[in-house]
């Protein structure tokens, strides 16, 4: 579903004569409960003979005041119809026969949107009259997120090229020749290239693998799922990366510098919520599978997971099945906030993935001396339909290992991931 252009709000605590001139905080709008009994040292220029202060508003030292903020907000909200989303505490919606807001809230900074953009309108003046608000309008930036609405292809584009150039400058790769895919294929990385004398851990410390493998992190988990499989494996050295691990950190900035205008965009294609799972056995030194999954609604990505599974398996199956179960519980949190929201879709989610067998195991539950050994934990995918799909085109691949450029592009594009 599109929704009109969002709109983001600030809370800002009503300017009074008291303590709030100089500690301006949203947090002054809660409320101590009765009983609390709170002090502080009188701040300078409001000193008395008392020596102390009695709060009765929670300021932004108290380990309570996150709570007591949320707590008034909450009621507010309530008061103005709005509900809360059980499987995420920050989201609040209210729906009515021809009306849906959504109201997403982080501590003081908010995002509304919906399908009535009189509805909004009213909304935040509703809330004006209990809090002092900024109304900064259709949103343009989020995190450092670049927001881009095209109201004629009715998509929504969410980049960090600014971003990413700020990253390419930081670490001088500015201008640096770009290559086509963040990990060579075949390329294993291991302790073994880890350094062990005095002279070449020395040198690996004046390298800023550190601050590199962090940087390109948030690029992986906010907006590009083509790196998060190099994040992942590469983060794996960082207490005493090697020469090898540092040229495996620069092949990624090479590939950014090439990808900084890709965007992930929404709308293009009118569809549920549906998931790709995926899993690479035994291809790693520490002979641990990886499991991948991404989920998409409107042709774009909006969760994604690279990740080392916790066991090592004994088969290809086995392996897939657990990527299978790790996708299916992110599957359940999200079907409980869309069911919520849209509670009139009730469909299955449909989970894409290119083994059989596994799909087999996950339907019938036959167990046999290849399965029956595996952790009753690990069946919980019955909330799912599976179905499956050719390796060409399971999106999901470029999340367990390193894919040739061609594989990358089709992947890529799949997620919604585009230049």
């Amino acid at each position: 579903m599109i929704f009109t252009q969002s709109y983001a709000i600030i809370h800002k605590p009503k300017k009074t004569k008291t303590l709030q001139q100089f500690c301006t905080s949203l947090y002054l709008n809660g409320e101590l409960e009765d009983g609390e009994e709170i002090y502080m040292r009188q701040p300078p220029g409001y000193e008395t003979t008392s020596g102390i202060k009695w709060l009765h508003k929670s300021l932004y030292s108290l380990k309570q005041a996150g709570q007591r903020w949320y707590d008034t907000l909450s009621r507010t909200l309530a008061d103005l119809g709005f509900q809360k989303i059980h499987a995420d505490l920050g989201v609040f919606y209210t729906c009515s026969k021809e009306t849906l807001l959504i109201l997403a809230v982080h501590v003081d900074d908010c995002i509304i949107t919906g399908n009535s953009p009189a509805g909004i309108k009213d909304f935040k003046k509703q809330v004006h009259e209990c809090y002092a608000i900024t109304d900064i309008g259709p949103i343009h930036w989020i995190l450092g997120i670049k927001v881009t609405c095209d109201h004629y292809a009715c998509t929504i584009s969410l980049s960090q090229d600014s971003y990413a150039n700020t990253i390419l400058t930081r670490f001088n790769m500015a201008g640096a020749n770009a290559v086509k895919c963040p990990m060579a294929p075949g390329s294993i990385f291991s302790k073994d290239q880890c350094p062990t004398d005095a002279q070449e851990i020395a040198h690996m410390h004046k390298v800023p693998y550190r601050k590199a493998i962090g940087s390109l992190m948030y690029l992986a988990v906010a907006t590009h799922p083509d790196i998060a499989f190099a994040i992942t494996t590469l983060s794996q050295y960082l207490n005493n990366p090697g020469v090898s691990h540092w040229e495996g950190v620069t092949r990624i900035l090479r590939y950014v510098c090439g990808t900084t205008t890709a965007k992930l965009t929404y709308g293009i294609e009118q569809h549920n919520l549906i998931g790709y799972t995926d899993a690479d056995r035994a291809s790693q030194p520490h002979c641990h599978g990886i499991s991948g999954y991404a989920f998409l609604l409107d042709g774009g990505a909006i969760s994604w997971s690279s990740k080392k599974q916790s066991l090592v398996t004994a088969s290809t199956t086995e392996a897939e099945y657990v990527a299978a179960t790790h996708a299916a519980k992110e599957a359940f949190w999200l079907r409980k906030i869309t069911a919520e929201l849209f509670p009139s879709d009730h469909e299955l989610i449909t989970l894409y993935s290119d083994n059989k067998a596994a799909q087999s195991l996950a339907v019938n539950e036959n167990y046999h001396a290849c399965t029956k050994h595996i952790d009753i934990q690990y069946h919980f995918i019955s909330i799912l339909k599976m179905v499956h799909c050719p390796t060409d085109t399971m999106a999901t691949d470029m999340l367990t290992k390193a894919v040739p450029h061609w594989k990358m592009k089709v992947h890529t594009n799949i997620l919604g991931l585009q230049a």
